[in-house]
């Protein structure tokens, strides 16, 4: 059945904005001391929102020293290295086009995933954009996911999440909605599977065509 609205996350879903948190995860660790990160840590690393990176990569008593380095940095600095996801902007239009709703549901900071929508001109491609801080809950909570069906007006049973790591296929499964898994992120097709999604896609041109189904 084709869904009535669609929620995307953001990060290794609908865009590639690794370069640029790898980036602040090193500068943050080197002006701590510490070695940094390599790419696959920081990918293993994020998907719970930056607080529960931040201390993946460098534990519990150095996170509030971390975060007051990272936050500033990132903020001067996200916008670099930042680029869609082949297929992502097709696929919105195409379900715009078809009067499906379409939503940003992302851990990332809400104030940094509008942001970067704006600057890759994906804002008006959107009925919503919801975050961390926005609400008092991350994903896979399903407060958060409430919250955003009843900002947009939609029921989880007419609802498709499409998004790349087991947070995603988590709050899927904890609210409802259907799911589709990509592998454009930090996780593979088995460790997807693994975490409970029925459908993976290699891209986003293939969500497309398993939508249209």
């Amino acid at each position: 059945m084709i869904p009535a609205t669609v929620l995307f996350d953001l990060d290794g879903t609908l865009i590639d904005h690794f370069k640029a948190i790898h980036r602040c995860h090193a500068h943050t660790m080197q002006q701590l001391g510490l070695p940094a990160p390599s790419m696959n840590q920081v990918r293993a690393a994020v998907g719970g929102g930056v607080e529960l990176a931040v201390e993946r990569l460098v534990g519990p008593k150095l996170k509030a020293a971390a975060l007051a380095i990272y936050r500033p940095y990132w903020d001067a600095t996200m916008l670099e290295d930042v680029e869609l996801l082949p297929g992502a902007r097709e696929l919105l239009v195409l379900l715009r086009s078809r009067g499906i709703r379409t939503a940003v549901f992302t851990n990332k900071h809400g104030p940094s995933s509008r942001l970067t929508c704006a600057h890759l001109g994906l804002a008006d491609l959107l009925d919503g954009n919801f975050g961390a801080t926005d609400t008092p809950w991350l994903k896979p909570d399903p407060q958060f996911t409430h919250h955003v069906l009843a900002a947009l007006g939609s029921q989880a049973a007419g609802t498709l999440l499409v998004g790349d790591s087991p947070f995603d296929v988590a709050t899927a499964r904890n609210s409802g909605l259907g799911f589709i898994g990509v592998t454009t992120g930090t996780h593979t097709a088995a460790e997807l599977q693994a975490a409970g999604a029925e459908r993976v896609c290699a891209d986003l041109q293939e969500v497309g065509r398993e939508i249209s189904r």
